[in-house]
């Protein structure tokens, strides 16, 4: 006997980051907003729909970014606001069922397969999904129904913004067929010239496909990959567990940096962010892992395990002890980045060492420091040292 079909919502907010800043900035509301830098080694991290009209897109490069849409206006991200809403959103998700497997800040899959008697069927879940969302945090989302990951998530992007697409179980098949093979979830662009070479264009043209003949474009395994999502088979199963394993940021800079006190600086800042975001989280860190970036693009990671923390100062110490044992001074730095892995639930006060703040202290100003940042901004106070005016996705390069 068969299984019953299961339930599964994948939720998307609609341009995350930008709406954020659209519904803190009235002034830029209605208006094309790109966050990130419009610099040479900058990289959008998300657009407004009004800038994505012009082909605006994440993850393209600032310089590309400010060719298509001359008009756009680019802002700095707040990566800490967005960890605090999408920690508002996260919690009407858990309010439905805890089954919920975030992918990033701002979408995640849940299965409400259990939690049908009690709030109603995949459709209404979604409906009060989506206008709590709305209500607690006055942004939108967009969400699939559907009885597997792969179609949920085609499903969720049909309609955006503020989107509501249902596939009942059973209509995969009819409401994958039009779709552009670029939908296969794995199907990047030189899998999809392959497919287009071969005259597959649309789903419908695999779906007729046998998989010997998809195996003789893509090869065996690939074939019964795409063969199945073809015909909306996916069994993978939405994983609760599925957490961030690390919290890290990272800077690009406009001009490579070159002593040791500019990295200083900047791992500083960055540890800075890091340990807030613990400590937002409720999590404790036992590694600290920085990145490095040659100009020639060359990159390298080293890590190092420490009593667990969330403590900026921890973080920054161990930061800039991995980099005095693997950087000379040269060549310059083109990208640094740090992150704290190996999380925990933060552990209770521990005892201090000899000649060390005592926690509980060093807890207390973290707390206060972050009171202060949350009401007043990130360059409100700072440690010491010179906050770079650059950011995760590149530097804050004014418009030219």
């Amino acid at each position: 006997m068969a299984a019953a079909p299961r339930t599964i919502l994948h939720a998307d907010m609609d341009a995350f980051y930008a709406a954020i800043e659209q519904r803190d900035r009235p002034e830029l509301r209605g208006k094309p907003v790109i966050v990130g830098g419009s610099g040479p080694r900058s990289v959008v991290a998300t657009a407004s729909y009004e800038a994505r009209k012009h082909g605006v897109r994440s993850a393209m490069p600032g310089t590309v970014a400010k060719r298509l849409c001359p008009h756009g206006i680019f802002v700095r991200p707040r990566m800490e606001v967005y960890a605090t809403v999408s920690a508002q959103v996260r919690e009407v998700f858990d309010s439905f069922t805890d089954d919920v497997e975030p992918l990033s800040l701002d979408e995640a899959f849940l299965d409400v397969t259990g939690s049908e008697q009690l709030f109603g069927d995949g459709v209404v879940i979604a409906r009060r999904l989506k206008q709590l969302v709305r209500e607690r945090t006055g942004l939108t989302v967009s969400v699939g129904v559907a009885a597997s990951k792969f179609v949920a998530k085609v499903a969720s992007d049909l309609r955006k913004p503020d989107g509501l697409v249902v596939v009942a179980a059973g209509e995969e098949r009819t409401f994958l067929a039009p779709l552009p093979v670029s939908r296969l979830w794995g199907a990047g662009e030189k899998t999809v010239a392959i497919l287009e070479r071969g005259g597959l264009r649309t789903i419908a043209d695999v779906q007729r496909c046998t998989p010997g003949q998809l195996g003789a474009l893509l090869g065996s395994e690939t074939a019964r990959h795409f063969h199945e999502l073809a015909h909306g088979i996916d069994t993978r199963v939405v994983e609760p567990g599925h957490e961030a394993r690390s919290i890290g940021h990272e800077m690009t800079f406009v001009q490579d940096l070159a002593t040791r006190a500019e990295a200083n600086d900047v791992l500083l800042q960055l540890s800075e962010q890091v340990g807030r975001r613990l400590r937002q989280e409720g999590v404790d860190a036992d590694t600290v892992r920085i990145k490095v970036r040659y100009p020639d693009f060359t990159t390298y990671t080293r890590q190092c395990r420490v009593p667990r923390t969330q403590d900026d100062g921890v973080v920054h110490r161990t930061a800039m002890g991995l980099l005095d044992t693997s950087w000379p001074g040269r060549p310059g730095l083109r990208l640094l980045g740090i992150s704290a892995a190996g999380l925990a639930p933060a552990a209770p006060v521990r005892q201090g060492e000899l000649f060390q703040p005592a926690p509980a202290s060093t807890a207390k100003l973290l707390r206060a420091l972050d009171a202060i940042r949350d009401r007043f901004g990130e360059d409100a106070i700072q440690r010491g040292g010179r906050r770079r005016s650059t950011t995760p996705w590149g530097p804050d390069h004014a418009p030219s």
